[in-house]
């Protein structure tokens, strides 16, 4: 099943970001630094032209250190793209995001020449909560939801230093299938656009081989070589209790489990993807999009060639 989200609002999103940009002078874009791939915005390039743009891996207190090494030193390996990480636990967050604006637009930054920021991210990437630590008070509605903030706000972080926050927002058509369940375990995506049990049954297919030693201990799992994501499902649901009558697992009950105990960090600090690996499923992706539109192309030029050969009625001689 690929899993797609792209309610109106985010449509009312895209074109507010198309008005604000004209007036910018540096674009944030959050990222979750336990999927900084998958949760990149494909769209924002063309919406933001060659605004200077600084990626934040946030929530890196949640995810796994070296994992997020490679994903920084990826992203600041190519030009124009600088990165940074941010987490909870840092007790100067703004500072570490103005120092890091202010480098990309020297000029900008005073009451005459205001620094004008606007941030951007997929939902529940840690947006609201970050500017509520970065202004000191509860600037924002948050919550562990996606599609929570719906209306763009102007903050004042700091003299001469202006934030506008977007609503989240993700892209019409995900065309990487792995980034949909990533997306969607993290909480990126509405509950009502997947099924719990098809994306627990992924994000264990991705930690049985990658974070074995985490899961063992978490549900005092023993996962003998072999195990699959349907076996480990069903074991976690017994330890925890998860069954119905006759001894049956609910795997409903037990994929929430799995999904809530991943978002909350319980787990361990986990990420789901290296920068090689997302590289391979975007070319994956690329492809089978590729084919599908020259599928797409093949069966209209058949339609319209069939609409040419249908016979028309001649017109009446009205002379």
């Amino acid at each position: 099943m690929a899993i797609q989200w792209f309610p109106g609002h985010m449509h009312l999103t895209k074109k507010a970001i198309e008005e604000r940009i004209k007036e910018i002078d540096v674009v944030i874009e959050l990222l979750d630094a336990r999927l900084p791939g998958s949760s990149a915005n494909p769209m924002l390039a063309g919406l933001t032209g060659a605004k200077p743009t600084l990626k934040v891996l946030n929530k890196q207190d949640l995810a796994d250190p070296a994992r997020t090494a490679l994903w920084l030193a990826h992203y600041n390996a190519q030009a124009g793209t600088p990165a940074i990480g941010l987490d909870a636990s840092m007790s100067t967050p703004a500072k570490a995001l103005i120092d890091a604006c202010h480098s990309l637009a020297p000029t900008r930054g005073s009451m005459v020449k205001p620094m004008r920021v606007l941030i951007c991210g997929i939902p529940n990437v840690g947006k609201s909560t970050l500017i509520n630590t970065l202004t000191g008070k509860r600037a924002t509605k948050t919550g562990d939801e996606a599609g929570i903030t719906k209306v763009e706000q102007r903050l004042v972080l700091a003299d001469g230093f202006y934030l506008w926050d977007t609503p989240g927002m993700l892209w019409p058509r995900i065309i990487v299938a792995k980034s949909g369940y990533n997306l969607a375990a993290s909480g990126a995506i509405g509950r009502n656009a997947f099924e719990e049990e098809e994306v627990a049954l992924e994000l264990l297919d991705y930690l049985i081989p990658h974070y074995p030693a985490m899961l063992a201990a978490r549900y005092r799992l023993e996962l003998p070589a072999g195990t699959s994501d349907e076996q480990a499902l069903e074991e976690i649901g017994r330890k925890r209790g998860a069954v119905l009558s006759k001894g049956r697992i609910n795997l409903q009950k037990a994929a929430e489990i799995v999904i809530y105990e991943f978002r909350a960090g319980t787990l361990g600090r986990i990420t789901l993807e290296t920068p090689e690996e997302f590289a391979g499923w975007m070319a994956a992706g690329q492809l089978l999009d590729a084919e599908r539109q020259v599928k797409k192309d093949r069966i209209e030029t058949s339609r319209l060639v069939k609409l040419k050969k249908i016979p028309r009625p001649a017109k009446p001689d009205l002379r």
